[in-house]
């Protein structure tokens, strides 16, 4: 699952990679969660166009989205027969632009390390996305996405056994966002884990849990003492609850 993920890409920049129409302001933001907006990129009648929507996708037949679970992943091998998304797939799909996304690494103990998962070297991250417009009873429109997964490469299989699909240059941009002439079958296609030795990552501080949390700090790497005083902290609230359990549950 990809749950968390940062963006930092200035404006212009952006204009710049995915050669789109009209610019769009959108704050730097280094935890970005479900809910919440998110800029995406997609085409219509031939003009791509970026657009801010809602992370989590509504299928436009859903009667009340307060009632329908929050999709914010698409797991590519089964969406295109996925009733909620195979639509998506053939008409409305998107890229989600990123400079890096968060994942939890489960140890042997079950206590949990975040990383910072991004590409070996530093471009921007082209998730594969579906998106959807959902109109309520009284004529609004809610524009809803979710991040495509795949099965992780050979270095983000070490932290996690999933992982956003990444579109590895222009021309797989293109042929994703080009619905008009890739089918369903082809595009598919396009959502694969990257090439070993693609990806790097690092540990962080657990504040990105967090989902009020934000600035810089929270994708600098910790060092090999924090993370053991980290580890340190956790050990004796594992015991407490190995001993008494507890009935709340945690995000992560």
């Amino acid at each position: 699952m990809c749950g968390r993920y940062a963006y930092t890409l200035p404006p212009d920049a952006m204009l710049a990679l995915f050669k789109m129409l009209n610019e769009l302001m959108y704050p730097p933001r280094y935890n970005i969660a479900p809910t919440q907006p998110i800029p995406v990129v997609w085409e219509q009648q031939g003009r791509r166009t970026a657009q801010l929507v809602r992370w989590g996708f509504v299928p436009g037949w859903v009667k009340d989205p307060r009632e329908f679970p929050l999709l914010i992943n698409a797991r590519s091998e089964g969406m295109a027969e996925k009733p909620a998304f195979r639509d998506a797939l053939k008409h409305q799909r998107c890229v989600i632009p990123a400079s890096g996304y968060y994942e939890w690494m489960k140890r042997p103990d079950g206590s949990k390390q975040p990383y910072y998962i991004t590409e070996a070297d530093g471009r921007t991250m082209a998730f594969a996305g579906l998106y959807s417009t959902w109109m309520g009873p009284e004529g609004e429109e809610i524009d809803t996405a979710a991040i495509v997964t795949v099965a992780p490469n050979e270095e983000v299989s070490q932290v996690y056994d999933r992982m956003p699909a990444l579109l590895r240059g222009e021309e797989a941009v293109d042929n994703w966002l080009n619905v008009r002439e890739v089918r369903a079958p082809e595009a598919q296609l396009l959502a694969a884990p990257p090439p070993p030795g693609t990806m790097k990552f690092h540990p962080v501080g657990k504040a990105i849990g967090n989902a009020n949390a934000e600035g810089p700090d929270l994708i600098r790497p910790l060092g090999p003492e924090e993370v053991a005083a980290l580890e340190a902290e956790a050990k004796p609230l594992r015991r407490k609850k190995a001993a008494g359990g507890s009935s709340q549950l945690d995000l992560f």
